[in-house]
């Protein structure tokens, strides 16, 4: 069990291809945690050990590695760089002290990096910038630290540079001669030393007043550099060839701080905030950030940052607020597939706990003393989805229990059983997210679905006041049914909640109060099945206020037959229309895309609302456009920004579909009908 100041815990992000696996790969390999360089290609990374992330080529979720180096236990994380499998990466940030921003030096700043390092910038969290593939031909460096620097601010400062051969990297901290093609070794000492010396008022007058800084007093006041973000390290490595790792690591274990020296983790309890300390004899407090299962054995694992106190195999855990004690069991170090038992895991450390099928990705693992949750950050949500049928029929409830597992995996994977269209719908952040998840459940339950475009969830409404009648008279030899409504329908303000205002407008008992539950209920029917399209009906005013009955024959069934037919004749009177799901989209692209997506947008009935501009000469566009438009916009988008652009959507509000899109969303509708 390593010391809490003996231990450092770095997360890998950025794109995907930027070559955050092969760097974790190079690193285990470096300090002799493997005795081969695993590689993406050969598919043998330790760190991409699913058969679909093998036949991919791609992480699709975060895994957990472990090495030292110098005496210290490096726990690295490496995560998915593809949008579309960002949840992992993102709930990943806060089992981390340093964030490894890892740039293609080929591609340069992609939007997926831009994204995570935006949401390490709102946690505070000190950040190092890898520019990776330094050997690729015609690069430019140069312009590719000022676009560093221009997006993520003039506190990037090279920490070492590229010598001409690109075979070496030269240390700009300690050292202020060399030779590199990209900038000036003495002018990099000098930057990166002047923001440094930020983060300490007296060392920064001792400079000003011309005192040289030694090596020894910037090591000190380094890490409280990282922490307050007054120097965030540029370094270069060419990861498949090893070339810079090992520096890399050196900076790593020097300069970045343990978790006794980061800003400690909060719990929150109502207006109670608690500071964690990384204290092995405190309080044990614990966040689960991760869950898989093994796709052989279908054994659960959670993986858990330890933020203070220390974990047993014998230690009484509790999961949030419950108060039932659960047996962790064995401890388990994870190294990407495999794992291996330890004593214990302490404050700092990063464990992996097996069968505690209890546990769910976010929650507070705790001794009994701690109280609160953890302020996680935001995954986007799903907005790309798949209605999903089973292949053989009778498999609807394996398919349903194996598809729970990978939403326990991945926070942006959803499955729900849609009420309006009784579909079962899955919903990811994109075409390729969906196939691997549906591919992951066909490969490990050997289960077979089949997919198609769900059904846009329209519903309908009604335009102006109507009138409504109609008897229910039934006589078949016995007893008779009777049952007559006369009511008024309105429309009532959008988007109204509930979607019915129900009034009883009945003087003189006409129709005796008891059967008012009847003709409520024949009326909540229609409202779920619609009248022109058979979609739910929304923002609707009714009031009965006439009707007759019969002493013998009234019933209830009756009453609701004769709602239900009353109020099919006042919507059907009152110029029934559809209304669609608005979506409010914010599409981030380059700058140079931004006319073909605005006329698109235009072309798919969208407004434009506004932009943003981002450093690196990037867009963010804002619009509103009808879900119909862009339910499969993910493959759309990526054709026009050549995979460069991105996009979030979220529901807005129902709007009056037009006449013309509702002539042919009425016909379909009838001819299915007569079809069934």
């Amino acid at each position: 069990m390593a010391n809490t100041d003996n231990i450092r815990n770095i997360v890998l992000l950025g794109h995907a291809g930027s070559g955050k696996t092969s760097l974790a790969e190079s690193i285990l390999h470096k300090t002799g945690a493997t005795n081969r360089l695993g590689s993406v290609d050969d598919k043998t990374a330790v760190c991409d050990y699913y058969d679909e992330e093998k036949g991919h080529q791609h992480s699709i979720g975060s895994a957990v590695v472990h090495t030292n180096h110098a005496g210290k236990l490096l726990n690295i994380i490496d995560t998915p760089g593809s949008p579309d499998f960002t949840g992992p990466a993102i709930q990943a940030i806060p089992a981390a002290e340093t964030a490894i921003i890892v740039i293609s030096a080929t591609a340069g700043i992609e939007t997926n990096t831009r994204k995570l390092s935006a949401l390490t910038a709102e946690a505070n969290m000190p950040r190092i910038i890898v520019v990776n593939k330094i050997d690729a031909d015609n690069i430019d460096l140069p312009g590719l630290v000022k676009n560093i620097q221009e997006s993520f601010g003039s506190q990037c400062r090279c920490a070492n540079l590229p010598a001409a051969d690109k075979a070496s990297v030269i240390d700009c901290i300690e050292n202020q001669t060399g030779d590199s093609p990209l900038m000036d070794v003495a002018q990099a000492h000098t930057e990166l030393i002047e923001s440094v010396i930020e983060a300490d008022d007296d060392l920064m007058e001792s400079y000003l007043g011309g005192e040289e800084i030694s090596t020894e007093k910037i090591a000190s006041v380094f890490v409280e550099a990282l922490k307050a973000g007054t120097i965030i390290p540029i370094v270069f490595t060419n990861a498949r060839e090893e070339i810079g790792v090992t520096e890399f690591l050196d900076i790593i274990v020097k300069y970045t701080p343990a978790p006794d020296q980061a800003s400690p983790a909060q719990l929150t309890a109502g207006e109670t905030v608690t500071e964690l300390q990384a204290d092995p004899a405190g309080p044990l407090a614990a966040l689960v950030f991760r869950t898989t299962f093994d796709p052989r054995s279908n054994m659960k694992y959670s993986t858990i940052r330890i933020f203070s106190g220390t974990m047993k195999s014998d230690t009484n855990i509790f999961r949030n607020d419950e108060k039932k004690g659960i047996r962790p069991g064995h401890i388990l170090k994870p190294q990407g597939g495999e794992n291996k038992d330890v004593d214990a895991g302490s404050a700092g450390d990063i464990i992996t706990l097996a069968k505690v099928d209890e546990l769910k990705t976010g929650d507070l693992v705790h001794d009994g003393k701690a109280k609160g949750t953890f302020e996680l950050p935001t995954v986007p949500a799903p907005m790309y989805s798949l209605a999903l049928e089973p292949a053989t029929r009778g498999d609807e409830q394996k398919i349903s229990s194996a598809l729970d597992k990978l939403c326990e995996e991945d926070p942006c994977f959803t499955i729900k059983r849609d009420p309006q269209t009784k579909e079962l719908v899955a919903s990811g952040l994109g075409d390729l997210h969906l196939r691997v998840m549906i591919e992951k459940m066909e490969n490990r339950s050997k289960l077979s679905i089949t997919t198609k475009e769900p059904k846009i969830p329209y519903r309908e409404t009604i335009t102006t006041k109507a009138e409504g009648h109609y008897r229910h008279k039934k006589q078949s030899g016995g007893a008779g049914q009777f049952g007559e409504v006369y009511l008024r329908v309105e429309p009532a303000e959008r988007d109204s909640d509930p979607p019915l205002q129900f009034s009883w407008d009945i003087f003189g008992g006409s129709i005796p109060r008891q059967y008012e539950p009847a003709v409520a209920k024949g009326i909540n029917e229609l409202m779920l099945t619609g009248v022109i399209a058979g979609f739910p009906m929304q923002d609707i005013a009714v009031s009965i206020y006439d009707g007759k009955h019969h002493p013998v024959d009234s019933k209830e069934v009756a009453f609701r037959a004769a709602g239900k037919g009353a109020f099919k004749d006042g919507v059907q009177n009152a110029k029934p229309v559809l209304l669609e799901p608005i979506v409010n989209i914010e599409i981030t692209i380059p700058a140079e895309n931004v006319g073909d997506i605005a006329g698109d947008l235009a072309s798919k009935r969208g407004r434009v609302l506004g932009q943003d501009t981002l450093p690196g000469n990037i867009i963010v566009i804002k619009a509103q456009v009808p879900l119909s438009e862009v339910a499969q916009y993910n493959s759309q988008l990526k054709s026009v920004t050549s995979g460069r652009g991105s996009y979030s959507m979220t529901l807005s509000h129902y709007e009056l579909v037009p006449p013309n899109v509702q002539q042919q969303i009425v016909a379909q509708y009838a001819k299915k009908k007569e079809a069934d």
